[in-house]
């Protein structure tokens, strides 16, 4: 499996953000998209998406391109933004039934990613009371319903505790393992070393970046 970003571009009015961005990745990777806070990579997670249209360009899986095809992109993608779109009057439990039929809920809570997730120890617990973890594990469970290949995920462990930035990680690295691409937005040092490619992005384009180890290094470029 293999995804090709080609001359995505984007323009707010007449400020361009985005400029002829292009990058690959194939199962088993994950690629990582750094730069600074503004600098339009929310953006470009959410045009992959689908949620956001971009003036040009196209992105490829198995050579059809996911912004032309709605219906398969909603197959191969599953989007998971910084701002959790979860009904807060409901458990956990009733959230996930939004999505999933009983038989594959079950299934999934006892040996599925939602496991892997630990979903299945809050089920009970109403949005409303769920720590900010707790929240980001739902709605990664909610989001991978249709079985995704390809994971999307803008900032997934930003101002979480050790404990669930260690579970959402362990979930990806399992995602991964299973031939799945994750594409992320990330200031996380646990997540940059776990990519297999970094792009910065910058003043409109975006640029591989070998990460050296050193975060400050990887600072200074922004």
């Amino acid at each position: 499996m293999k995804i090709s970003i080609e001359n995505i571009s984007k323009k707010y009015r007449s400020k361009e953000v985005l400029s002829s961005v292009s990058f690959e990745a194939e199962s088993g990777m994950q690629v990582g998209i750094v730069g600074k806070n503004g600098i339009g990579k929310s953006t470009l997670l959410s045009i992959l998406a689908g949620v956001n249209k971009a003036d040009g360009g196209k992105f490829l899986y198995e050579g059809r391109d996911l912004l032309a095809d709605k219906e398969l992109r909603n197959k191969v993608c599953a989007y998971i933004p910084q701002e959790m779109p979860l009904i807060s009057e409901l458990s956990a439990r009733d959230n996930l039934r939004m999505w999933y039929s009983d038989k594959a809920l079950k299934k999934e809570l006892s040996e599925g990613f939602l496991k892997t997730l630990g979903i299945d120890q809050f089920l009970k617990v109403n949005v409303r009371k769920m720590s900010g973890g707790m929240k980001k594990r739902l709605s990664i469970g909610c989001a991978i319903y249709a079985d995704p290949r390809v994971l999307i995920l803008d900032e997934p462990t930003a101002s979480l505790d050790l404990e669930c930035k260690g579970i959402i990680n362990d979930y990806l690295d399992a995602f991964k393992k299973r031939g799945g691409i994750v594409v992320l937005a990330t200031h996380d040092e646990k997540e940059i070393e776990n990519c297999d490619a970094l792009y910065l992005l910058k003043d409109k384009e975006m640029n591989k970046y070998v990460y050296d180890g050193s975060i400050k290094n990887l600072v200074d470029s922004f």
